[in-house]
């Protein structure tokens, strides 16, 4: 992995040696918002908003976010469920965040994980696989995250200015595919995963590009206003050329794939939990992630004030 893509490790829900999947994503999610919600200090009765974003959910249905929910003890409040890929965290977030503007909502509890193993078949000649097929068998891991947001001012906190979400993908072929199979179609002779690296080579420097500038322009900072760039994640070495691309030198890189691998809608959080301890007053952190299978740009502006 370290040599192909720069990860020099990931985590797995499945044992390896025998093939069994030994967590569910609800049971990642479940310890992630726990954590989420300790370190805000807030109970499940102070939630009334619970919005997730997945592009592997345990099942199409029940939805993964409503047995989280359950587990939790948070009842009788809105929940949503969003599956997308690398930027289904920032939709997430996008949607709570709008959520509490409406004054609609207090207190939203936001989730995103991937559960990746459900994909290996540890049976297949890796050797034989194409480069499509093999880049999914090496960049891919399992996780969750979570982060609680609040209308109400907590001294300390800081504060989400906006959140980006823009579709990018018009014309253009999916960078990634990921095919659901039922009864009727099961036995087809098509592989579950696929993956255009070169076209996401291409694509996703320039659309990152694009969504940082967005957001800067939105917020009336420049470049050299930024503290903390949180990049996409998709793999170390991707990492590397889009934060070179972005031409931030004076902001701090926070990254984690090289010790987490691609977590998809968990890394954002992966991110947070590193930089919010580390964020002082007039800090700012943007945070930029882009999703290949029908290609959106996205992000968020956070300020310590």
């Amino acid at each position: 992995m370290e040599a192909f893509i720069g990860t020099r490790a990931r985590h797995l829900s499945m044992d390896l040696d025998s093939g069994e999947v030994r967590f569910s994503l609800a049971d990642l999610a479940e310890e992630a918002a726990r954590n989420a919600m300790k370190a805000a200090g807030v109970a499940p009765g102070d939630i009334d908003v619970v919005v997730m974003g997945t592009s592997m959910p345990d099942t199409l249905l029940p939805t993964t976010v409503n047995v989280v929910a359950d587990r939790l003890g948070i009842d009788g409040v809105a929940g949503y469920q969003l599956q997308s890929g690398c930027t289904g965290a920032m939709q997430a977030l996008d949607i709570a965040h709008q959520m509490l503007l409406t004054g609609r909502h207090r207190t939203a509890l936001v989730i995103g994980g991937e559960m990746c193993a459900k994909h290996i078949d540890l049976d297949l000649d890796f050797g034989k696989l194409s480069p499509g097929e093999m880049v999914n068998t090496v960049l891919f891991g399992d996780g969750a995250g979570a982060a609680v947001l609040t209308a109400e001012p907590v001294p300390g906190a800081p504060v989400l200015h906006r959140v980006l979400v823009r579709c990018a993908g018009q014309g253009k072929a999916p960078g990634q595919v990921v095919e659901w199979f039922g009864m009727g179609d099961r036995e087809e002779k098509r592989s579950a995963l696929h993956e255009d690296f070169k076209a996401i080579e291409e694509n996703v420097p320039l659309l990152s590009a694009e969504a940082l500038k967005e957001l800067l322009d939105g917020q009336g900072w420049r470049p050299s206003d930024v503290t903390w760039l949180l990049p996409p994640q998709l793999s170390a070495r991707m990492t590397d050329r889009i934060v070179s691309h972005l031409g931030l030198p004076q902001a701090q890189e926070i990254s984690c794939v090289k010790e987490t691998g691609n977590t998809a809608n968990a890394l954002p959080f992966f991110q947070l939990e590193r930089v919010l301890p580390r964020m002082r007053t007039g800090d700012r952190a943007v945070a930029v992630a882009v999703e290949s299978s029908k290609w959106i740009k996205s992000g968020f502006v956070l300020e310590a004030v």
